[in-house]
């Protein structure tokens, strides 16, 4: 049985991805996940031959470490423990399969050798291509990393580097009203914003507040890759969410972690939560 770890900083996403793959390869355990570059680099520090996984799943972006740094470490903590192929019997690196959020106009600079990638939000389709790749790769023994797989991994980082766009400043800091008293909220604490007639209501996992800001501006402002809008009316941070349930007449409700109320995602967003 073939064995995966998916590292992404996104639980969702990594909740999307492995329903995804249990639904195109379901002989394939996925049996480690990890949160940031330095959580998934740990996994394959181990000397142990049995706890590497064959298959390897890297978000391009993730704190700590880069997908693509992680790469460069797994190749030479691979070499260290025998396990780049380089002598008859070792055991093989892992394959490699890069996590991005870049366009389809992207993509080419992923166009080298082994190196696979799959893009956000996930295309059952594309994601299919790569499963099936991966398949008759570790049917036929194909090496997971060749020798120029080094300097692979330089030219794809300095692609990617000058097909990124510069990262736009996004919104840190809250200003709010509570009662006759302004407070400044951290906007990693915000669960969820939502509009209530002319203002916008600010909720925390200990309570709430008011801003004059409208949703629209605030969509425009936050990090895209934390706040979803789920409903015209809806902002969810997505460390918030506990649960997804499948509610009738095409739409889900949310489970939150710090607040008892459930959020309603609208059709118009249910392709957020596909899959999961």
């Amino acid at each position: 049985m073939p064995t995966a770890m998916i590292a992404d900083d996104e639980p969702l996403l990594r909740s999307q991805l492995r329903a995804r793959l249990a639904t195109l390869w379901p002989e394939l355990a996925i049996v480690e996940e990890a949160s940031n570059g330095l959580e998934a680099l740990a996994v394959f520090d181990r000397e142990a031959e049995q706890s590497v996984p064959d298959l390897c799943f890297l978000d391009i972006h993730m704190p700590g470490l880069s997908g693509l740094e992680v790469a460069r470490r797994i190749r030479e903590s691979a070499r260290e423990h025998g396990r780049d192929g380089a002598h008859e019997g070792a055991a093989r690196a892992p394959h490699l399969v890069f996590i991005t959020a870049f366009d389809q106009h992207a993509v080419e600079a992923f166009e080298h050798g082994a190196i696979d990638y799959v893009l956000k939000p996930f295309d059952t389709d594309r994601l299919a291509e790569t499963v099936e790749r991966l398949k008759d790769r570790l049917a036929g023994g194909a090496p997971s990393m060749s020798s120029g797989d080094a300097h692979a991994l330089t030219l794809l980082a300095a692609k990617l580097a000058r097909l990124q766009p510069p990262r736009r400043a996004t919104l840190q800091w809250i200003k709010a009203s509570v009662g006759s008293t302004v407070r400044l909220i951290p906007v990693e604490d915000v669960q969820y914003f939502h509009a209530d007639d002319k203002y916008t209501r600010v909720l925390t996992s200990d309570g709430e507040a008011l801003i004059r800001k409208p949703i629209k501006e605030l969509v425009a402002e936050l990090d895209p890759s934390r706040f979803w809008q789920v409903h015209r009316a809806t902002i969810v941070n997505t460390h918030a969410i506990a649960g997804v349930v499948r509610g009738q007449k095409d739409s889900a409700d949310l489970k939150l972690k710090g607040r008892p109320e459930t959020l309603t995602v609208s059709r118009a967003y249910l392709h957020l939560f596909r899959q999961m």
